[in-house]
């Protein structure tokens, strides 16, 4: 049997050429920028103290590990050469379309941070658990808020809302816990409150097929109003029956938290930050492990064809919204029975915005929205220390971190990112 061949004599069979993905410079760019910075500012320009010292031990650890005392200048120029060929690596990566994984822009963000402190640091001691131990623990709202965010948008509901809900469960958790006299009855109430704005937001959305953009800043405008309201007419009338301060007490895991720099960032907290760890973990399995998840994915992508095999669009849009609220409103007992502060005005302070950022930092992925969060939460957590250990960086500049980040998430510089197809369409049967 004679071979078909096409008219340039290539066997008709033959395959194809893959065609090749545009090359992104967009990282490999950034490395470097921001290595050279770190090199130039921290390093070559430095004029401050000699030495940086970072404390890693606390009192109550298994052991002590002494204080690692570096020189400024040189650890600063080691750390920034360092990053410089990690941004190297990323030009050799992206020239020839290689992926290397999440741990270059980990490594190089360690080696970049640490290089900061060593500048920012000259002539201080830089608590290093302190630091991290913070940071986890104000990532708490951005956790719980971006995980809101990504059970409603993987079925396609926007969920501008996560700033009301966040507010509504800290209100709810605030005044239930001082009227019990129990932080855990009121961090009970708090996923309650969440829960009736993400009903509010799906019945406007599915029902009335409101755009859901509209609705979520109307739903924060309106929660804002209603606590505000309520803060000045019953909160502050009888501070001592409806908002006193209720904190949660923190809960060392015997053994886990003795371990130097592990056990208090990790197992030295609130049960609210472990809740979050269970789920984060439980949503990732479900996710992408269960029926459940599947449904809820391909709802969120092709709810046509999800309608077409039998699985009810508007009704799992409903029960995954209404669950997105609930956490949120979980996270939201962060700021008042978790802080241990009685609830105060308009006291989540955008939070529910950059947790939406974090979930789209993670592209939608609750491993991915944690890591984002995390990032967010150290931002957060570094301007107050290094205030406190008195560096002449203005906390002004420090504030601006996170929304920076942003920014740079929304603006694709992290990589493109795609969000479920059918985000923001109602599902008109």
């Amino acid at each position: 049997m004679s071979t078909l061949t096409t008219p340039a004599g290539s066997a008709a069979t033959a395959p194809r050429a893959a065609a090749l993905t545009p090359i992104s410079w967009k990282a490999p760019i950034a490395y470097t920028v921001l290595g050279l910075v770190a090199l130039v500012f921290f390093a070559l320009l430095h004029g401050g103290g000699t030495t940086t010292t970072f404390r890693i031990s606390t009192a109550q650890d298994l052991f002590q590990i002494d204080p690692v005392t570096v020189g400024t200048k040189s650890a600063a120029v080691l750390l920034s050469l360092v990053a410089l060929g990690l941004a190297g690596l990323s030009w050799w990566a992206a020239g020839i379309r290689r992926k290397l994984g999440w741990w270059l822009p980990a490594l190089f963000g360690v080696c970049w941070v640490l290089a900061f402190l060593c500048w920012a640091g000259a002539g201080k001691t830089i608590p290093i658990t302190g630091l991290l131990s913070g940071a986890l623990f104000l990532s708490v709202p951005l956790v719980f808020g971006s995980m809101s965010g990504l059970l409603c948008e993987r079925v396609g509901i926007i969920n501008i809302a996560i700033e009301g809900q966040l507010l509504a469960g800290a209100f709810l958790a605030a005044v239930v816990a001082s009227a019990t006299g129990n932080p855990y009855v009121g961090l009970v109430a708090a996923p309650v409150a969440g829960a009736l704005v993400g009903a509010m937001l799906v019945a406007f959305a599915v029902r009335y097929w409101v755009d859901q953009i509209i609705v979520g800043v109307v739903l924060n405008v309106l929660v804002v109003g209603v606590t505000s309201y309520l803060f000045s007419t019953v909160l502050s009338q009888d501070p001592g029956t409806w908002n006193r301060r209720t904190p949660l007490p923190v809960l060392a895991i015997p053994g886990l938290s003795e371990i130097p720099i592990l056990g208090p960032v990790l197992f030295r907290q609130t049960i609210l930050v472990y809740l979050m760890y269970v789920a984060v973990a439980v949503l990732h399995v479900y996710l992408f492990k269960s029926r459940w998840g599947l449904r809820l994915r391909a709802v969120g992508e092709h709810p046509k064809a999800a309608d077409t095999v039998g699985i009810n669009v508007n009704r799992t849009r409903v029960r995954n919204a209404i669950l997105g609220g609930a956490v949120a409103g979980l996270g939201g007992a962060f700021f008042t029975v978790a802080a241990g502060l009685a609830f105060g005005r308009e006291m989540t302070g955008g939070k529910g915005f950059i947790a939406l950022a974090a979930m789209i930092l993670g592209r939608w992925n609750p491993l991915g929205a944690l890591a984002a969060a995390l990032l967010f939460g150290f931002a957060d957590n570094l301007q107050t220390v290094l205030g406190i250990v008195g560096t002449p960086i203005p906390s002004q500049l420090m504030l601006m971190t996170p929304y920076v980040v942003t920014i740079f998430a929304v603006a694709g510089l992290v990589g493109r990112v795609r969000a479920p197809a059918s985000e923001g369409i109602p599902y008109k049967k």
